[in-house]
């Protein structure tokens, strides 16, 4: 989600976006880990760094249902942690400097929007990833939408015929 300031209000939806698409997989991995002891659940994780609005939104969405990793540095490795926000940390960079060389392209904060909104469909469904052995991030999730070889002329299509 492309946001000019990060309140509380625009954490919320953020995480209400991300409610919206993927609840029923979250609750299916919680009912099957509820009726363990709570130290012992392996439900879906969320990491984030330091920033309190982000809590707070979680623990109104999800708080039962996940676990949060709160408070993650992004030089995590240095202290031993397990959890790590330098992926999170490197695409916004790759994002900033995209901005910043076609800043006088975006006529309006919704132009900039609209980018970041088909920048981010292409990360999750037609560029495949190094680290996740040449798939993307749809076909981890399980999401098979059989887009062949041409993925995105073929995203475009099933798109329009919705």
């Amino acid at each position: 989600m492309f946001v000019e300031k990060r309140t509380k209000q625009k954490c919320y939806e953020f995480l209400k976006q991300i409610k919206e698409s993927c609840y029923k997989q979250i609750l299916k991995t919680f009912e099957k880990e509820k009726h363990k002891k709570v130290e012992e659940r392996k439900l879906i994780e969320f990491t984030c760094d330091k920033f309190a609005n982000y809590k707070t939104a979680f623990n109104k969405l999800f708080g039962r249902v996940c676990k949060l990793n709160f408070g993650v540095p992004i030089a995590c490795k240095k202290y031993n942690l397990e959890h790590n926000n330098n992926p999170i940390e490197r695409y916004n960079g790759k994002i900033k400097d995209r901005i910043k060389n076609i800043r006088s392209g975006f006529k309006s904060f919704n132009d900039a929007k609209h980018f970041m909104d088909l920048r981010r469909i292409i990360h999750n469904y037609v560029n495949p990833n190094q680290e996740l052995n040449g798939k993307t991030p749809a076909e981890i999730a399980e999401i098979n939408l059989k887009l062949g070889r041409n993925k995105l002329l073929s995203l475009i299509k099933y798109i329009a015929k919705i």
